[in-house]
């Protein structure tokens, strides 16, 4: 296996990345029936190359294969001065886990984050997802709070 390489994604990396973003999704029972529209993974890709967007993406390449993703956006917020990152899609090719993949992707997106200015990164996942999660207590800190959503359509 040749070295991993964390780079922003390149408009050329679509073809690879469409596995990434679908494995992603099934694995947070977005497959099938409840699949996401076409509609959504397009705008999703089209919103990594527009400057004026604040959703990036970065891949993890080895070997000249597409094996993780990363996508963040940056935000403002009412409890700090300086902006703050959402690491909202992390996910690595089931060949592979368990080889750092996906810890070099959050401190890359730690990084992006420090070139911003931001002063946090922070994420949210399920609380059955337990090989994510000991690599989170790692790498971040839990601090207890669980997350609510309501849909508007």
């Amino acid at each position: 296996m040749g070295q991993v390489i964390i780079r922003p994604v390149l408009r050329s990396d679509r073809g690879q990345w469409q596995p990434l973003w679908d494995g992603y999704n099934d694995f947070y029972g977005r497959s099938g029936a409840t699949a996401l529209a076409a509609e959504i993974t397009e705008a999703t890709w089209e919103r990594f190359f527009d400057a004026a967007e604040p959703v990036r993406a970065l891949v993890a390449e080895q070997s000249g294969h597409l094996v993780g993703l990363a996508h963040y956006l940056f935000h403002r917020s009412t409890t700090r001065l300086a902006d703050i990152c959402y690491l909202q899609d992390l996910f690595t090719a089931a060949p592979a886990r368990g080889r750092g993949v996906a810890r070099r992707l959050v401190e890359a997106v730690y990084a992006a984050a420090c070139r911003r200015g931001c002063s946090r990164v922070y994420w949210q996942t399920q609380a059955g997802n337990a090989a994510a999660r000991r690599l989170y207590d790692q790498v971040a800190a839990h601090l207890g709070f669980i997350v609510y959503s309501h849909e508007l359509v």
